[in-house]
């Protein structure tokens, strides 16, 4: 069942699917249908007018080096000039990168969070933007991450979507909903 339509200005936070953590080596699980997931929920954004925002994660060195391949968004992702990239070096999207200052310029009051990695930076961001009050629709299948010695990639996600929809001591919550059901307001 689809999710209602947000009732307020939302964007779509696209988190960190760069080439160097979803192709090769570091290749997250399901990273080519979750390229099709969100080359849907960008385009249904866009024509929603719902900003789209492309969070860039770079680090000094290693597969993310900023300018390097690795550090550009994953072959097959579909952008528009109208979309908006914010560079960050944490896993927090908020912390020393002015995206809430964006939002807030944008009138944003609710968000859409995707990408990678499940338990670094999509977590941490959806925390931080619950802890500043924004409600977040968290897309339940798109997000991803690597198996790793104790978990596999699966079940890191089945926990987080636990987990981070049933934080509530913030006020604000995040939902739960797949690609799919994502509502936007037209």
């Amino acid at each position: 069942m689809p999710s209602r339509p947000l009732s307020h200005q939302a964007a779509l936070l696209v988190i960190d699917m760069q080439r160097g953590i979803c192709e090769g080596e570091y290749q997250a699980f399901e990273a080519d249908a979750l390229v099709e997931r969100i080359n849907s929920l960008a385009k249904r954004a866009r024509e929603a007018k719902v900003p789209v925002i492309w969070i860039h994660h770079e680090e000094a060195t290693g597969p993310l080096q900023h300018g390097t391949d690795g550090w550009q968004l994953a072959q097959g992702l579909s952008t528009q000039t109208s979309d908006i990239l914010v560079r960050k070096a944490t896993p927090d999207s908020f912390l020393r990168t002015g995206l809430e200052r964006l939002l807030k310029a944008h009138g944003v009051d609710s968000l859409i969070v995707c990408g990678l990695q499940t338990e670094y930076c999509v977590d941490t961001t959806t925390r931080r933007a619950l802890a500043l009050g924004y409600p977040v629709q968290l897309v339940s299948d798109g997000h991803s991450t690597l198996d790793t010695a104790t978990l596999t990639a699966s079940k890191i996600i089945e926990h987080h979507n636990a987990t981070l929809a049933n934080i509530d001591s913030f006020g604000s919550r995040a939902t739960l909903v797949a690609a799919a059901d994502v509502g936007f307001l037209q």
